[in-house]
């Protein structure tokens, strides 16, 4: 059983992570390439995985919507999402050739996964994953299982107030306009001040607080509806200075004593936290997927 190797995909709006790992999660081989067309990125996904002996499961944590529903004849298939030519794509084609089950779940469900198996999230009943990069999603896990209903949660596109007079930027979310996505993503503050979030720290005070005031009204609707014990945020966006111990602040301000915990520390400083995976998060939940995958044994081609 531990000779088996599981095939992982940590497919994000800029970067496909692809890795083959033991059973026990050591990756044995790891590749990156860009997110193009699904014409050009599934090919060389499908060609990584053809150079090694037959996989015993695929784990796969994709960008979205996606449908997530083993049940559906969709399962697999990139919905709505604003991502120009992947509206459609389905993974189960380009790797149902392999013969291996596929499992299939959000690039978010699958950083929590990770974080709650091997990271900031071990010990943790409940965990909410945050990423706000190009886009912001959350997954949240009871049990290692993730949280959802009809489809996964789509937490990014909650719309957090905004006052005009301080933010006249409108959004560019093409569903919502300014939602938290839409205020708050890596492209939506270079549309807003032409430059990341990190470069600005350095020059404009205001930057930080106004971003992470909308990711603290943010973290204030997943504490009340889901009441997680710790909430993790990673992304590009998170990696600007100051960025975390800003929505640590504005967060507890914001829940203004309400509901009282050990798990909410003073500060936050233990609660809302980084990821402790970093960046490997997302490829480590879906290394777990495909071995799930594996013990299932079963796939919607």
């Amino acid at each position: 059983m531990s000779d088996k190797l599981i095939g992982a995909v940590e497919a994000g709006g800029t970067k496909f992570v692809l890795a083959v790992a033991l059973m026990d999660g050591r990756i044995v081989d790891r590749a990156r390439m860009d997110t193009r067309s699904p014409e050009q990125t599934f090919p060389e996904m499908a060609a990584f995985f053809a150079r090694h002996a037959k996989l015993a499961g695929i784990g796969i944590a994709s960008f979205g919507p996606i449908d997530i529903n083993p049940a559906s004849p969709a399962y697999g298939t990139v919905t709505t999402t604003p991502k120009p030519g992947w509206s459609g794509a389905r993974y189960h084609d380009a790797l149902s050739g392999l013969g291996a089950p596929i499992l299939v779940d959000t690039d978010v469900n699958g950083a929590a996964l990770g974080e709650w198996l091997k990271g900031a999230g071990r010990g943790c009943e409940t965990v909410a994953y945050t990423t706000v990069g190009t886009g912001i999603g959350t997954g949240v896990l009871h049990m290692g299982i993730a949280r959802g209903g009809i489809s996964h949660l789509e937490a990014g596109h909650i719309r957090p107030p905004r006052d005009p007079g301080r933010d006249p930027f409108v959004g560019r979310c093409p569903y919502h306009g300014d939602c938290v996505e839409g205020l708050a993503s890596g492209p939506a503050i270079i549309d807003r001040w032409g430059a990341p979030l990190d470069v600005l720290a350095g020059r404009d005070p205001n930057a930080v607080p106004l971003i992470a005031s909308y990711l603290a009204d943010f973290a204030v609707n997943l504490i009340l509806l889901h009441m997680p014990d710790r909430l993790i945020f990673g992304g590009g966006v998170m990696k600007a200075p100051g960025m975390l111990e800003s929505l640590r602040a504005q967060t507890e301000g914001r829940l203004a004593g309400y509901v009282l915990h050990p798990r909410l520390d003073a500060g936050l400083a233990d609660y809302i936290v980084a990821p402790f995976l970093g960046d490997d998060a997302g490829i480590t939940g879906a290394i777990e997927l495909g071995r799930r995958a594996s013990c299932q044994g079963s796939n919607r081609q």
